[in-house]
């Protein structure tokens, strides 16, 4: 029995693993070129939050010596050298190295009857930060920093003295220096988790994850997993997937080709598998948005003539509606078909056209109901974050739902009908396209230089990635409404202007 339930395991677990891994319709991946990017605005953005710590005060006694330090200010940061680099699983290392900190603080000291009062320049050299950042999904399909790891250490500091007390300040430096080289240290990290975890996560959350792209139809971006970390590249998996706006929670089962990313030699790359527009396509039929409708005036004159002509039989026996006015519906059959090749990407229309004549006050008297197919060829491009498509009308084919006969009838129709689509259908069309929809990119970063590439049932956007916005616009913008706070700190009291209260 349990030989036989082993056997049956050994059988179902390819099924299992196939099953939960769902393959992506749409997948970022960023390269380390694109990180050296992003590690050039965090700098500056870690330099600011570093320039925002907040020191305690420090007093202390030594014999007849009484100190305290307050007001301490961060003047200036030397990042001498910094490191940003993938670390394969899911994470970020973020390495700085022999930077200096140069502070600023008010100083109190009493010695017998003397008091001095003053301010002290002192610097921290030899700062070393080591901080790991790990990226996950969160609940809601997200990438988020789950969690962080630092470690911050201050090889030397020292402090200028000046003043009439100058000799005792340099016998107390030893303490002094000291204690506040432990308070500037505890000071580092704490900092930078809160930079990550709360701040950097808020721009995050400007990624769009499910949002909606028109009245009709909406996508969800969320993520099908973790990222996957190798010591060069980023992936991500999205679901990519459009839905109707009257149908949010349906699932369209996704039998397309997975896209497979290798190239490494731009900053990001974009990949989207027939999926993702399939999905697209589906919800606008779901929709029922896929049907035009011409009548009267809106019918080409040429074609409206044409029309009359072919059917002049059938008119002439309705009489008197000879004269009343023609009506085309164009109304696609099934969801169109997307087919992503080396050689270019094109869509497949089957379609029904109804041709009708409407008197008025009388119902309308349909002429003819042909089905038509219909191939067009789409241009995809990248313009800022938007993804865009242009169609155009390749091969077009009608024939009679009725017989061999009525279909070689119409054969005349053939090249006014497609006179029609491009000059009056067509134009509907890419007007709907013409506002694409947004790859899931944080606020404030958009894609430069993009080169479109097709392959065997997916296209890849490879292109360089530029700030529009700073991390710190994006932050102020986005700020999260304080709570508690994220880690200790404590505000530097007023000083005593007192010398009996130091």
């Amino acid at each position: 029995m349990a030989a036989g339930s082993c056997r049956l395991l050994l059988f179902l677990l390819p099924w299992l693993v196939t099953a939960s891994h769902s393959p992506p319709g749409c997948k970022i991946r960023i390269t380390s070129k694109g990180l050296d990017l992003v590690k050039q605005e965090g700098l500056r953005f870690v330099e600011q939050e570093l320039q925002n710590i907040t020191v305690s005060d420090l007093h202390g006694k030594e014999g007849q010596f009484h100190y305290n330090i307050s007001q301490v200010k961060v003047m200036d940061l030397q990042l001498a050298f910094s490191d940003l680099h993938f670390q394969p699983q899911q994470h970020l290392v973020f390495n700085i190295k022999n930077a200096s900190i140069s502070l600023r603080f008010r100083r109190q000291l009493l010695y017998w009857f003397f008091y001095d009062i003053g301010s002290i320049n002192a610097s921290a050299d030899g700062v070393h930060i080591h901080t790991v950042l790990q990226l996950a999904k969160d609940e809601a399909g997200r990438l988020k920093i789950s969690n962080i790891t630092c470690n911050a250490s201050i090889a030397r500091m020292h402090a200028g003295f000046s003043g009439t007390l100058r000799k005792v300040y340099e016998f107390l430096s030893t303490f002094i220096v000291t204690g506040m080289r432990f308070l500037l240290s505890q000071q580092i990290c704490p900092s930078l988790e809160h930079a990550s975890l709360v701040l950097l996560n808020s721009v995050l959350d400007t990624v769009p994850v499910r949002n909606y792209v028109d009245e009709h139809i909406g996508i969800d971006y969320s993520l099908l997993r973790d990222p996957a970390v190798s010591t060069g590249t980023l992936d991500l998996d999205f679901k990519g997937m459009f839905f109707p706006r009257a149908r949010e929670n349906q699932e369209l089962e996704n039998h397309a080709v997975e896209p497979v990313i290798k190239e490494t030699e731009r900053m990001v790359y974009v990949a989207f598998s027939e999926y993702f527009f399939d999905s697209a396509m589906h919800s606008y039929f779901q929709a029922g948005v896929l049907t035009i409708e011409l009548q009267g005036e809106k019918v080409p004159k040429d074609l409206e003539v044409l029309l009359r002509a072919t059917f002049f039989g059938t008119i002439f026996m309705l009489s008197p509606a000879v004269d009343a006015p023609l009506r085309l519906v164009l109304q696609v059959s099934a969801p169109p078909r997307c087919i992503i090749k080396p050689s270019g990407t094109s869509v497949s229309v089957s379609a029904f056209l109804n041709i009708s004549l409407v008197p008025l006050g009388r119902p309308a008297v349909q002429l003819s109901s042909m089905a038509m197919e219909t191939k067009l060829s789409a241009k995809v491009f990248l313009q800022g974050k938007a993804l865009r498509v242009q169609l155009d009308l390749r091969r077009f084919r009608i024939y009679s739902k009725q017989s061999a006969l009525e279909s070689l009838a119409l054969f005349s129709l053939q090249a006014p009908l497609k006179t029609l689509l491009q000059l009056t259908i067509m134009p509907l069309i890419n007007e709907r396209t013409k506002k694409g929809v947004q790859i899931p990119l944080p606020e404030g970063m958009d894609f430069t230089k993009e080169v479109v590439t097709n392959h065997a049932g997916f296209l890849t956007v490879g292109a360089d990635l530029h700030f529009s916005k700073g991390l710190r616009e994006v932050i102020e913008k986005y700020r999260p409404v304080p709570t508690a706070p994220a880690y200790p700190s404590s505000q530097p009291a007023e000083p005593s202007v007192d010398p009996h209260q130091l």
